[in-house]
């Protein structure tokens, strides 16, 4: 696949996503929700492992990125997947957009990798800012919406810095390989979470949350994470922050207009304020030179 062509199926792929997440869960709860798609994909995986002949490694590198992968992913989509019954799609790909910011901190601290510039700690304030007006516009929401939003925020800095310490970790293992390492680590947990949450199988599977579910493991982990990889590979890391700054606004667009959900102005001014913090952040140091 071209270059362009990965990085317009990403920002369609998670853009869509948070929307998915929610029609998944209705009339199947959360918990069996975010199962069900973590084993289909771990299935797809072991499947085009086989077929493509590519490596599992079970070194002592790559089982430490598997469980720091497979720990992060769990802590983050369980929190996910339970806010999204009181946080609408929109606000989780918005909140989601702060995962560029909190990286870089993370990376900056822990690993060493790049300096604190002014331009970053604008950009970093400028993110704060945002988060400040998305849960303002939460409070209007009601009070289930305020708690949902701060499981999101934690499951936001789960993400990031699972990163950081798979980062950290530096393993060169196959993209498929490590996707279907870090299903292995999160899977069983995922399994605890739905016996102790529900523990039973749905009397009723509703047609659009099996589409979703089947959309989520194919599209939104499968293919999502491949060309996510592919790309990372291919292209420099400022034109992939691009993404991070589409998907949030496709995202409120998709929610509101697909799913009548409520976008209110702080929400819409705390959006652009991360988008613009994530531009100073990534940009600010040669725009000024």
């Amino acid at each position: 696949m071209s270059l362009p062509a990965a990085f317009v199926s990403v920002i369609l792929i998670w853009s869509t996503t948070p929307l998915a997440i929610k029609w998944s869960a209705i009339g199947v709860g959360f918990s069996f929700a975010v199962l069900s798609r973590m084993a289909i994909g771990a299935l797809l995986c072991v499947a085009l492992l086989v077929i493509l002949r590519i490596r599992f490694p079970l070194h002592r590198k790559a089982r430490l990125s598997y469980l720091a992968s497979g720990l992060s992913m769990f802590g983050t989509m369980a929190l996910t997947y339970w806010s999204s019954q009181y946080v609408s799609s929109g606000m989780i790909s918005v909140l989601f957009g702060l995962s560029p910011l909190i990286t870089s901190l993370g990376a900056a601290l822990w690993l060493k990798e790049e300096a604190i510039t002014p331009s970053k700690i604008v950009g970093m304030l400028l993110g704060l800012a945002g988060l400040v007006l998305v849960f303002r516009g939460g409070l209007d929401l009601g009070n289930g919406a305020t708690v949902g939003l701060v499981a999101l925020f934690i499951a936001v800095v789960m993400q990031s810095l699972g990163l950081v310490w798979i980062k950290r970790i530096s393993d060169d293992s196959p993209p498929l390989a490590m996707t279907l390492g870090t299903l292995i680590v999160a899977l069983p947990l995922f399994l605890l979470v739905w016996w102790l949450a529900d523990g039973h199988w749905p009397a009723l599977l509703p047609e659009r949350a099996v589409a979703a579910t089947l959309y989520l493991g194919i599209f939104g982990s499968l293919l999502g994470f491949t060309l996510y990889y592919y790309m990372i590979k291919h292209m420099q890391a400022g034109r992939i922050a691009l993404i991070t700054l589409v998907t949030p606004v496709l995202a409120l667009l998709l929610g509101h207009g697909l799913n009548n959900e409520t976008v209110l102005p702080h929400v819409w001014m705390g959006t652009a304020s991360i988008a613009l913090g994530l531009c100073l952040h990534r940009w600010g140091g040669r725009w000024l030179a």
